[in-house]
């Protein structure tokens, strides 16, 4: 089984570099790291530790890039090679061990689709506190509309994989519902048992200010509400990529 580690960044110059080195350590996997036209060294940094550094202008090159995260992921998913996609985001302050690996590993059964990562998250140096949008937003809506993965601990995780022939045939969210929207695309084309999660221990990276986190959640609930059919009349859906199957 190969395996190919997708690394979306955005301005990250101080933590890119630690976690390219730290997923490379692992296994001489194939590491992207997609580089949305950062200002900062981001790319410069991740090439030092071995990335190999894709600007995500290169993939998929006819096509304009939107802004947002979930973009990064298509377009990582396009340029990967493997059988499974690994997604590790850039900003870890202290990258899990084995974390590839790890998530990984429950592709041997061949009825696993998606491996979510499960952790702790601190905030302001107590051990939990953290994913303010996930335990505030994500898992309400969760819980109302999708029961079936309110199972998950960490349904907005950064760390998670899937098998590529699977992620091609799903659309992705522009920004930050890309994760849900997966999630759920996911138990809608394979089933509950399709889905599992590892647990990762204690996960560190940058908290991000309120003003930050507003944005981020109205996207998560416009996707999760777009998906249940429940998004209010006149509201705007989140904007998303077709499947990279009708494209590749």
């Amino acid at each position: 089984m190969r395996v190919s580690v997708v690394i979306p960044a955005l301005n990250e110059a101080p933590t890119v570099g630690a976690v390219v080195r730290a997923v490379a350590a692992e296994h001489p996997w194939e590491i992207l790291v997609i580089d949305a036209d950062s200002t900062d060294a981001t790319a410069e940094e991740a090439a030092r530790a071995g990335a190999r550094v894709l600007n995500w202008r290169e993939v998929l090159p006819g096509t304009a890039p939107r802004p947002g995260k979930g973009e990064s992921l298509w377009r990582g998913t396009a340029a990967a090679s493997g059988d499974v996609v690994v997604f590790v985001d850039s900003d870890l302050s202290e990258v899990p061990s084995g974390v590839v690996g790890r998530l990984a590993a429950p592709f041997v059964d061949e009825r696993i689709q998606l491996v979510n990562a499960d952790y702790r998250r601190g905030l302001d140096g107590a051990p939990t506190g953290g994913g303010r949008v996930t335990e505030l937003t994500a898992k309400p809506l969760l819980r109302l509309y999708f029961p079936e993965l309110a199972r998950l601990n960490q349904p907005l995780a950064g760390e998670y994989a899937l098998r590529r022939s699977t992620a091609l045939g799903l659309p992705f969210v522009a920004g930050y519902g890309v994760e849900v929207g997966l999630l759920i695309d996911t138990l809608r084309a394979h089933g509950p048992g399709s889905i599992v999660e590892v647990d990762l221990g204690q996960r560190h990276h940058r908290n991000r200010p309120l003003h930050e986190l507003g944005p981020m959640a109205d996207v998560v609930a416009a996707t999760i509400l777009h998906r249940a059919g429940l998004l209010p009349a006149g509201a705007a859906a989140p904007g998303e990529r077709a499947p990279l199957s009708a494209i590749l």
